[in-house]
């Protein structure tokens, strides 16, 4: 059976009852807000009510108020009777820390929230030196993690320390592609993740980890562990061999 997305809202499916039925098409707030005049605190006011109904919320979010207002399209997005492609279409023009609030936002459901990350990792190249640092101390693990693979010491630093950040996230960075010498300096020396199993093992796939570290890491792990690690590393040769040799592999 085909999915119609049309009617998919931001919240749970409820029961229609006689005293749950909303806004209706024919109230005058409907006919107010298909109105193109129809300012931001009159939208805002009407993006308040629990009951509003998603086809008058769709209209809202083709007024001239939602137009102008980021507080209109972050309440519309953050609304629970909102349509999902509603809420996706606006989500893509919000500004870069409203999408860090909607990734943030409890009530928010997880495929906005994702969309969201996705919008603004998307972002990331544009934003300034001072908005990429903000993002990496305050926004989700998800975009914390993406914020590793920025070239700047003290924007990757900041990212480290981002409360939401998980080990995970610190994994999946170093294995990438453009993981930098800078962020495998950093997790190499930092008090929290150099400590962990499963990013000792994603730096010793990483070809910046410099020996003293290597030796370490190789150390605290299995030798049937290590011995796979190497067989797949991107570390240099000779740091390969001298950790065989080391472990008698």
């Amino acid at each position: 059976m085909i999915h119609d997305d049309s009617k998919t809202t931001n919240a749970s499916p409820a029961v229609a009852s006689p005293h749950n039925r909303g806004i209706q098409l024919g109230d005058p707030d409907l006919a107010a807000a298909a109105s193109h005049s129809l300012n931001e605190d009159s939208a805002l006011a009407l993006l308040q009510r629990a009951d509003l109904q998603p086809d008058l919320i769709e209209k809202l979010s083709k007024t001239a108020a939602a137009a102008k207002s980021r507080k209109v399209n972050l309440a519309i997005v953050k609304h629970p009777n909102a349509p999902r492609y509603v809420s996706l279409s606006v989500i893509r023009h919000l500004f870069t820390f409203d999408l860090m609030r909607v990734a943030l936002t409890p009530v928010v459901v997880g495929d906005l929230k994702m969309a969201a990350e996705e919008v603004l990792i998307n972002r990331l190249e544009t934003v300034s030196a001072g908005e990429k640092l903000s993002l990496a101390r305050r926004a989700s693990g998800r975009v914390a993690g993406a914020i590793l693979l920025d070239n700047e010491p003290h924007i990757i630093a900041a990212a480290l320390e981002n409360p939401r950040l998980t080990e995970a996230f610190v994994a999946k960075a170093l294995l990438h592609h453009q993981a930098s010498s800078a962020l495998v300096q950093a997790v190499c020396g930092h008090t929290k993740w150099s400590l962990r199993g499963e990013i000792r093992i994603a730096l010793l796939r990483n070809e910046h980890t410099p020996l003293e570290y290597a030796v370490g890491f190789a150390k605290s792990l299995p030798s049937d562990v290590v011995r796979e690690i190497l067989q797949n590393s991107r570390l240099p040769e000779n740091v390969r061999i001298c950790l065989a040799q080391r472990r008698d592999l």
